[in-house]
């Protein structure tokens, strides 16, 4: 009995082991957000570039992207480009400014092109908290009617907008005509 009761942590550690090591199989990119299918979650936080506070009813009633960026963001830096041209082919994007500073944050736009409809200082992380934020960059799509519909944890490139997001996009604007 005793010799028995010497393998029961060695099993424990295997299947232990077993189960984490499949953890690490995963793709934080692909993980599921709880709000796709959800209301963007409603919110009171300053404009970037005006003084005036933002709100859900300052969405238009569009199909938009939702970006989260900051300034101390390296990946944001390579997404940047892609935001840009994708404003410009007419995908509204709102901004949501993580964890930054402000002047540093504006300084950004003015330098890199400026590809938002308006911008959310969200300094303290309550609305990205409320999303689920984990971290810079993150993107977004919401419908017409204020709906979470896709999540992209990491950059978004054209790669990443043409196997991930171009389909439900053209998908959502059709709906919304």
């Amino acid at each position: 009995m005793n010799r028995i009761a010497l393998f029961v942590p060695l099993v424990l550690f295997v299947v232990l082991s077993l189960f984490l090591f499949k953890g690490l199989e995963r793709d934080p990119a692909q993980l599921p957000s709880a709000l796709v299918g959800e209301a963007f979650p409603v919110f009171a936080l300053p404009d970037l570039l005006e003084e005036r506070l933002l709100s859900t009813e300052d969405f238009p009633s569009q199909v938009v992207l939702v970006n989260i960026w900051a300034t101390w963001c390296f990946a944001c830096r390579i997404e940047h480009p892609m935001l840009n041209q994708l404003a410009a082919q007419g995908v509204n994007i709102i901004g949501l400014n993580y964890k930054d500073q402000t002047q540093q944050a504006q300084q950004w736009l003015q330098e890199r092109g400026n590809p938002y409809l308006f911008n959310i200082v969200d300094q303290q992380g309550s609305l990205g908290f409320d999303l689920g934020v984990t971290g810079a960059p993150e993107t977004y799509l919401i419908d017409a009617q204020g709906i979470i519909r896709q999540r992209r944890v990491g950059v978004l490139d054209q790669a990443v907008w043409d196997r991930e997001f171009n389909d439900l996009y053209q998908q959502l604007l059709g709906e919304s005509r």
